[in-house]
């Protein structure tokens, strides 16, 4: 039997939160609404690793490959790091998974660096040498 998750997931968002607000929990979808607030989680984590990606590869691009630097580089920078600090502003526990998250987000640049230039992975470090405060600083930019 289809339900109403399967055939119209944003009409059953909307019965469910009326139903939270109404106090009606027993009728709500518990085992769907459980998933789907998983499922946010772990979205606006990969969200955070990707942006934090990005800019972790915009910086080597510029530290690796000085002759070509562009202004356009620059403002990737600048505006990633205005979407990471929106999201850890957003979701201040995952200052408690950082390790991680900036662990998956270097090798994250590293593919990107890897896809988008002729470096080789040999011509990266093995290991972010950035730490993740001066990634965030403003006024950082490697030379």
């Amino acid at each position: 039997m289809e339900t109403l998750y399967d055939r119209d997931f944003y009409q059953w968002t909307q019965e469910n939160a009326q139903l939270l607000r109404e106090g009606r929990l027993s009728e709500i979808d518990l085992e769907n609404l459980i998933e789907e607030l998983e499922a946010m989680g772990r979205s606006e984590k990969r969200a955070f690793v990707s942006r934090l990606a990005v800019l972790i590869a915009h910086l080597l691009k510029w530290k690796y490959q000085p002759k070509i630097r562009s202004q356009s580089w620059q403002y990737t920078i600048m505006e990633q790091r205005e979407k990471v600090n929106d999201l850890l502003e957003d979701n201040p526990s995952f200052k408690q998974s950082m390790d991680t998250m900036f662990s998956k987000a270097y090798k994250g640049a590293v593919l990107i660096i890897l896809k988008e230039t002729p470096l080789d992975k040999s011509d990266i470090p093995a290991s972010c040498p950035y730490a993740f405060e001066q990634i965030m600083d403003n006024d950082f930019l490697p030379e």
